[in-house]
């Protein structure tokens, strides 16, 4: 037996810099039509848009790590938008709106998934985020690789995308 869940609820991120990264957290969730739930000096957290976004700072005496996408845990974490316009839409507000490290602009990423295209970019802290739009089924559609005609899953996995076959 399985169970198909119903996406993520929330996802809580720890920042070294509440002063700054509240703040930008607010602005964007707002913009993804989030609403603020709990906000004080420490915590924001925002729901809506079929998600929720907490942010806490970390204690005082951890505020000296900073994030590593690297380090075991949270490599970045993506948001899943209902269509390519939404992505340019979302990469136009960060880049105008927010101090944000843009990693890359709108780009095609079908060698991840057919259709596959993306933004990617980072909080004050440092932490990664995507905005990704996948048309259709995506991999479990016509083209993809868990689809009908589909090769399947793959081995390799890296900056040119997904390659191989776990099934040879």
């Amino acid at each position: 037996m399985t169970v198909e869940v119903n996406g993520i609820a929330h996802i809580q991120l720890t920042v070294s810099n509440p002063d700054q990264c509240l703040p930008y957290w607010e602005k964007l969730c707002h913009f993804l039509d989030m609403k603020t739930l709990i906000k004080n000096d420490n915590v924001l957290y925002c729901i809506g848009s079929r998600t929720g976004i907490l942010i806490r700072g970390a204690p005082e005496d951890r505020r000296h790590e900073i994030f590593d996408q690297d380090r075991a845990g949270l490599h970045h974490f993506c948001f899943r938008a209902r269509s390519k316009d939404d992505v340019d839409s979302i990469f136009d507000f960060v880049s105008r709106e927010l101090d944000t490290n843009i990693i890359h602009g709108p780009e095609d990423g079908s060698e991840f998934a057919p259709g596959y295209y993306s933004i990617l970019f980072e909080d004050p802290d440092g932490i990664r985020v995507e905005v990704n739009h996948v048309p259709g089924k995506g991999h479990f559609g016509e083209g993809g690789r868990l689809g009908p005609d589909g090769s399947g899953p793959a081995d390799q996995y890296g900056d040119d995308g997904l390659a191989g076959s776990s099934a040879s």
